[in-house]
């Protein structure tokens, strides 16, 4: 697992087992906050150990910024702490969190150890501020990869970490297109050091910008290439010859799996404006 300090007591996970997901830990000087647990039990027992014996600390917060797997499965290897999660990721995880996890335990023992822990502190509007010493936690809700999403600024720090909200290629297939644009402007006209994203590298300063542009530049290319596709005789012939590179994302992102993403999120937004032409026709 990759670990950086991000600012002074903010600290960075990446992991290099599944899709660089990344957690991030905010260090109190009697507790410290631990947001998204990442999902394979070696990694959050990992962050767990870093914190109490290398900071001399107790996570007494685990905040999910969804409810994704990747994002929310290690709640368990933190028994004693608080839970905070938007009210929809609570419901989200028990009405799929808990199948899914009791499919996966069937195809892999890596998650025998893993059990739903549905969060215990729940906020209907995604909105809360927690203080941690002389740091503010401002839970903000972050829509557009999911129905249930939040984001965490660290104010003094003017770090945001945002979920899968940024990623290096957008994810389109459980949210929605219009929230996400409206959220990249609530980022956009946000002063920010960092941007610690659900997936990837940090996002430093003078790359925030450029990142919110090519994400928008990116859905907006999928949507006119979705268009077409419907102009044509075989579509989804020509969807597949639409790959990642001439989209302006690299096929190399996220450990080569950014190409699997790519050829969703054109399936994704093909079967949007199929459905919208057959309400207009």
């Amino acid at each position: 697992m990759h670990r950086e300090r991000v600012s002074d007591n903010v600290y960075w996970f990446q992991s290099d087992v599944y899709a660089q997901v990344t957690a991030g830990v905010v260090v109190g000087p009697k507790w410290s906050v631990l947001i998204d647990t990442l999902a394979l039990p070696e990694e959050a027992n990992e962050i767990r150990d870093f914190v109490e014996h290398n900071l001399q600390s107790k996570i007494r917060y685990v905040i999910n910024t969804h409810y994704h797997a990747d994002h929310s499965w290690g709640n368990c290897f933190f028994p004693d702490a608080t839970i905070i999660a938007h009210t929809r990721c609570r419901e989200l995880l028990a009405e799929q969190g808990i199948p899914a996890l009791k499919e996966a335990k069937k195809q892999s023992p890596i998650f025998e150890q893993v059990e739903i822990v549905l969060p215990n502190m729940t906020l209907d509007n995604g909105e809360m501020i927690l203080q941690i010493g002389k740091k503010h936690l401002k839970i903000i809700p972050a829509p557009g990869h999911s129905e249930d999403g939040i984001a965490i600024s660290v104010v003094e720090d003017r770090v945001l970490f945002a979920g899968d909200t940024f990623m290096p290629i957008p994810y389109l297939l459980d949210g929605n297109i219009e929230e996400l644009r409206g959220f990249y402007e609530v980022v956009r006209n946000m002063t920010l050091e960092n941007i610690v994203q659900g997936h990837g590298e940090v996002i430093l300063r003078g790359e925030v910008e450029p990142t919110i542009d090519g994400n928008l530049e990116y859905i907006a290319l999928i949507e006119k290439i979705a268009r077409t596709a419907l102009r044509r005789k075989a579509p989804m012939e020509y969807l597949a010859k639409q790959d990642i590179e001439k989209c302006g994302k690299s096929r190399i992102l996220l450990g080569g799996l950014a190409t699997g993403l790519h050829e969703q999120n054109l399936q994704y937004v093909y079967d949007l404006a199929l459905k919208k032409a057959k309400a207009e026709a």
